[in-house]
């Protein structure tokens, strides 16, 4: 990927699309987006209402996305690019999460890499 912008979001968008084009990996992150969300959502409710159930699902759930999203990664011709640290991995999971795959859905542009999945 191009050097690595100051800025997180910029930088993660401008290669986004090309990191997103394999048809399993584009179906994975519909799934494993929003269950990432709800399971991010779980365990801080569990935190605040000290409820262990609702952590342990929190978990489980958050190791299930990022699990079904590294598969597909692993599916695609331009994988992301390696991280480089722990707080490397998390501010760009985090960014992914609940900006970046959120824009690339209702932007249009998963639509379209759905649509030219055939293509690559």
């Amino acid at each position: 990927m191009a050097k690595r912008l100051p800025n997180l979001h910029t930088w993660q968008w401008r290669g986004y699309a090309a990191n997103h084009r394999n048809s399993t990996n584009l179906a994975l992150h519909l799934l494993a987006v929003p269950l990432f969300i709800l399971a991010a959502l779980l365990l801080l409710d569990g935190v605040w209402s000290f409820s262990l159930t609702s952590i342990a699902v929190g978990v489980i759930g958050l190791i299930a996305a990022l699990g079904l999203q590294g598969h597909g990664h692993r599916l695609e011709r331009q994988p992301p690019e390696p991280f480089a640290n722990r707080k490397d991995a998390v501010s760009r999971l985090l960014m992914e999460q609940f900006v970046t795959f959120p824009r690339f859905l209702l932007s249009g542009a998963w639509w379209r890499a759905w649509k030219e999945r055939h293509r690559h």
